[in-house]
């Protein structure tokens, strides 16, 4: 008996070491959505600059776009703005922002400071179309097409490579 018991460190150890190995190289970035080829869920929430002005998925249709969940605590956000501005203004795509569980005024100073690089900024405080996106956490950014279908989820900021990857989505899905 005493034998064995010399034995299970050891198997715990193989165990642990099978189960992270299993995880090495698997992409992290692209994490599978129900939502895919489904529409944008329906929502009714201001806008960041104007309380009284109501948005809805209605809203975002009729070109294809980036949906980008972003907010001032989240520091992978202010990484990835300048990309987002860059990919607005440079390139002429609209991208809607969901300001997602955040304070209004520090989201208005934040953008003023950053810059604005979204079309339309959903305001969500309670975090409430997030959760029905599916979000895991912020900066989550989405593919849409001109009717409002979600075609693509990347969980992580949007650097060039990641651009690069996005744009080439959006090209097929207006072509």
């Amino acid at each position: 008996m005493r034998r064995l018991l010399v034995f299970i460190p050891l198997v715990l150890f193989v165990g642990l070491g099978l189960f992270l190995w299993n995880g090495i190289g698997k992409d992290t970035e692209t994490i599978p959505s129900p939502l895919l080829g489904k529409p944008v869920p329906a929502f009714a929430l201001s806008s960041v600059y104007d309380e009284s002005r109501i948005l809805t998925a209605d809203d975002l249709k009729g070109k294809t776009a980036l949906i980008n969940v972003w907010a001032t605590w989240c520091p992978t956000c202010k990484q990835e703005h300048a990309q987002l501005n860059r990919i607005a203004q440079d390139e002429g795509v609209v991208i809607y922002g969901v300001n997602y569980k955040d304070d209004r005024a520090k989201a208005k100073i934040w953008l003023e400071k950053y810059l604005n690089p979204y079309a339309l900024n959903i305001f969500d405080p309670q975090g409430k179309l997030g959760l029905d996106l599916g979000v895991y956490g912020a900066p989550e950014t989405y593919v849409i097409d001109a009717q409002g279908i979600i075609r693509y989820k990347h969980v992580g900021a949007v650097d060039q490579r990641v651009w690069e990857q996005l744009r080439e989505i959006m090209q097929k899905l207006e072509s």
